[in-house]
């Protein structure tokens, strides 16, 4: 398979002068956290775009420039400034009403360097007082000038149009692009997310720190294994809707940015700390992803710290995760270490087989015959008093599969025999790791 790498645009410019914004204009959705304080966004965040049949990767960096008291401000900028070497374009907003300023002319002494091709977007043209200041921005030595405004999309198109034209012959897509498979990381914070994309994706793509809340906005990257493409994401901690209200609104925003990558993805690896085991918010977690109807993988991480228990440390662990997680039986357990990379070949594995079978569908005939092996054996178990029989079966819907079973009278099944229907669904099938729906009809 002949693939080339799509051509990167990076967005550059000082805190708050609506990066983020644009990043969502152009891209066509809420993926970058927009919030008035500097330093909302820490990573670097990727979005495959296109515009008049060109496609490239939009990058937004974070406030890499400009004062900060954050304390993860030093890795803000190295990830910034690797993702600036990288580009093949790089958009160098600013602010129209506020004019040149020496943030803006300290960017630009750090791009002139680097040799790639500048294009300046003049931010919030529609603010009348943004007319007087556009002369300045030239002295930059930057061509063209573009002036938008991302809030509005006033000029993003003519902007999208100097963008391509900069890009390099190799900005086409790949020849032969696979369906990606929408991979989420998730979990509690601090349990070793971030560390294990990067592990994934050979890269130190998004920061790593001891520091609950580190990301912030869900950071995603394509990763191509074994002619697979997964297009994995970084979320944010999950934490208590208490503990959450009373941190602020940016970490409520990205609470709500890592549900909706969950909403998006085919399948969620829900990350566990080894040393805690599974915890109620843990399971809390997991319900949301059931209930999305989205594959689940259970990934043990800092396995490396624990491992030297013996064996009974390990039946016992995963004796209590199945107990602590008791309705995520179907889904598989993997011990990893993000750190050395341990098990982290065989959780690519998973996910593969997980997205597979989430997507997989049975012939009628097929799931027919299993139902009349089925209940031939043990006959359907119902709330009522007259005999329930299942005249036949169809698989409705895939990801997640659903199945309808049709029965000679208005009825529902009892919980335990529905169970009994998923597990002998799952010995005949397949599906793990996948939640069934089934439902019941009368004919």
């Amino acid at each position: 398979m002949n693939q080339r790498r799509l051509a990167r645009v990076v967005l550059v410019g000082r805190p708050n002068v609506g990066k983020s914004t644009l990043f969502n204009r152009v891209a066509g959705s809420r993926r970058a956290i927009v919030a008035p304080m500097p330093g909302t966004t820490r990573d670097v965040i990727a979005q495959r775009v296109s515009w008049r049949d060109v496609e490239f990767e939009l990058t937004d960096t974070g406030g890499m420039f400009g004062a900060s008291r954050d304390p993860l401000h030093a890795l803000v900028v190295q990830h910034g400034r690797n993702a600036l070497a990288s580009a093949d374009v790089i958009v160098f907003l600013v602010d129209g009403p506020q004019g040149k300023v020496p943030g803006d002319e300290e960017i630009a002494t750090e791009l002139r360097p680097l040799g790639i091709p500048v294009v300046v977007a003049i931010n919030k043209a529609d603010d009348r007082r943004t007319a007087g200041s556009v002369v300045e921005f030239y002295r930059f030595g930057f061509e063209p000038v573009v002036e938008i405004s991302a809030e509005h999309g006033l000029g993003v198109a003519d902007l999208l149009d100097q963008i391509v034209g900069h890009l390099p012959g190799t900005s086409t897509a790949p020849e032969h692009v696979q369906a990606e498979v929408g991979v989420a990381i998730v979990g509690r914070p601090n349990v070793g997310k971030s560390s294990l994309v990067n592990r994934l994706l050979r890269e130190e793509r998004v920061l790593v720190s001891d520091m609950p809340g580190t990301t912030r906005d869900a950071v995603d990257a394509v990763l191509r294994w074994h002619r697979r493409s997964f297009r994995i994401v970084d979320t944010a901690g999950i934490r208590r809707p208490g503990r959450v209200a009373a941190s602020g609104a940016v970490e409520a925003t990205s609470v709500l940015v890592a549900r909706r990558a969950i909403a998006r993805a085919d399948v969620a690896v829900l990350v566990v700390d080894a040393r805690e085991g599974a915890t109620d918010q843990d399971a809390a977690i997991a319900g949301e992803i059931q209930r999305a109807g989205r594959g689940i993988i259970i990934a043990v991480n800092k396995w490396d710290l624990v491992k030297g228990s013996g064996q009974e440390f390990v039946r016992t662990f995963d004796e209590r995760i199945r107990y602590q997680l008791k309705f995520l039986d179907y889904a598989p357990v993997v011990h990893l270490s993000a750190r050395t990379g341990e098990r982290v070949e065989r959780l690519l594995q998973l996910i593969d087989q997980v997205a597979v079978g989430r997507r997989k569908r049975v012939p009628t005939a097929e799931l027919n015959r299993f139902v009349t092996a089925v209940t031939s054996a043990h006959p359907p178990a119902s709330p009522g008093r007259k005999a329930v029989k299942i005249l036949y079966a169809t698989q409705t819907a895939i990801a997640p599969p659903t199945f309808v079973f049709f029965t000679n009278v208005a009825t529902k099944f009892h919980f335990s025999y529905e169970r009994f229907l998923e597990n002998r669904l799952r010995e005949s099938f397949g599906f793990a790791g996948s939640p069934l729906r089934i439902h019941v009809r009368r004919t």
